[in-house]
């Protein structure tokens, strides 16, 4: 997931970040391991799925990493201008340029992309531009995408949060986000995919969307306390409204995903010494309760099994305990150059896939040797993306954050 954590200086103790790489890394080679299976482990993955989902498991993961870092990042800075500067540059360059590739590699016949936009392809454009297309009823042009339009659904509601000075309420945020989820589907709340885009249109959505994004962001980033105040609370009424609204996934998981992230930062200020570790567990506990009764109640469907999906949150939050239990013992360097690259093998892999799929196409029976080779081949590309692609924009970002002066 796309999150940006601190530089690690070589000491004789573990750099601070360091587990959180570690666990970036793992939850993505998992999260590439459940796409490619789809072309080269078929029937491997058939029977995998339903005892344990293993896409569910490293987002999930990606989450809890992202709840405990992004409110830090921006409580470090202090200031909301940056912040969004940072999140730009950290972004959108190296989701730009696969975005380009992808679609040439289209063009020129030897990548399928998914073609079912219609005659919406500048709604599409905006959408995607916002990172909130996953939420403003336009398809992904592919489909881990998805999870970028919550990972910016949230960024507005910790900046919204910051500028009315409740930022330190993450355990209360989680909490309520996670018995919302459990009340909605015990109740039996439901709303159809996009159910906002089938009431007022997908393209008069996304333009109101998008100015609303625009305004909050930049009001957010204004001098003004004021207007910083106003665009804040502008941008966390956006996400609250398109998440429970316009989501793709059952409402009470959209809830339970901005949950799980609230977790993390509740986390981080237990580790900080900003709350207790008391209220820290306390409300690990509730988050969990209510994820495994909305899954266990939600029960079993086509693309769906509760058992699966309870057992991936459970490792999911298992294993983020696990590197916090360890965050203090030295890390192994390739745990966290794969953390470094996380990003890129997130973004770049549906890329390789899409070629492997155009050119070799999916395979009907298990193929170990092309599993392996998709990795050998997918690693070293990721290497060159992060440096040539991902550093520089993010060397960028500093430079310009460092010449802007904090409202």
């Amino acid at each position: 997931m796309p999150t940006r954590l601190l530089t690690a200086n070589a000491s004789t103790s573990p750099p601070r970040s360091a587990w959180l790489d570690a666990l970036r890394g793992l939850a993505a080679l998992v999260v590439v391991f459940d796409h490619s299976a789809y072309s080269y482990m078929p029937e491997f993955r058939r029977e995998l799925m339903p005892e344990f989902n293993t896409s569910r498991y490293g987002i999930m993961v990606f989450f809890l990493v992202s709840g405990y870092i992004i409110p830090a990042s921006l409580e470090r800075r202090g200031c909301v201008r940056t912040f969004w500067i940072g999140r730009v540059f950290r972004i959108y360059p190296l989701c730009a340029a696969v975005v380009i590739s992808v679609l040439a590699l289209n063009l020129i016949g030897i990548a399928e992309i998914r073609t079912d936009f219609g005659g919406q392809s500048a709604a599409m454009v905006a959408a995607h531009l916002t990172l909130l297309q996953e939420l403003l009823g336009t398809p992904n042009l592919f489909l881990v995408l998805w999870t970028l339009s919550y990972e910016m659904a949230f960024y507005l509601l910790v900046v919204a949060l910051f500028t009315v000075r409740r930022h330190q309420r993450s355990a209360v945020v989680a909490v309520t986000l996670a018995v919302l989820a459990a009340v909605s589907v015990t109740a039996g709340a439901t709303l159809p995919a996009a159910a906002l885009s089938g009431t007022i249109g997908t393209g008069p959505l996304i333009a109101l969307a998008s100015i609303a994004m625009v305004v909050a962001i930049c009001c957010a980033s204004a001098s003004s306390p004021q207007l910083r105040v106003f665009g804040g609370v502008l941008g966390g009424i956006l996400a609250l409204v398109l998440i429970p609204l316009n989501g793709t996934v059952p409402l009470w998981e959209g809830l339970l995903i901005l949950a799980v992230m609230f977790l993390g930062t509740a986390i981080y200020r237990a580790e900080h010494g900003q709350s207790t570790w008391r209220y820290a567990v306390g409300t690990a506990a509730v988050v969990v309760a209510c994820a495994v009764g909305s899954a266990y109640r939600y029960g079993d469907g086509a693309l769906f099994t509760r058992r699966g999906w309870i057992v991936a949150f459970l490792l999911a939050v298992l294993t983020f305990g696990i590197g916090l239990a360890l965050r203090r013992r030295r890390i192994p360097r390739r745990l966290t150059w794969l953390g470094t690259i996380s990003y890129s093998v997130y973004l770049v892999h549906p890329v390789l896939l899409a070629v492997s799929d155009g050119t070799i196409g999916r395979w009907r029976r298990d193929s170990l040797v092309l599993e392996v080779t998709f990795f050998a081949v997918l690693l070293p590309l990721c290497a060159l993306t992060h440096r040539y692609i991902e550093a520089p924009g993010q060397a960028w970002g500093r430079r310009l954050a460092r010449r802007v002066r904090p409202p």
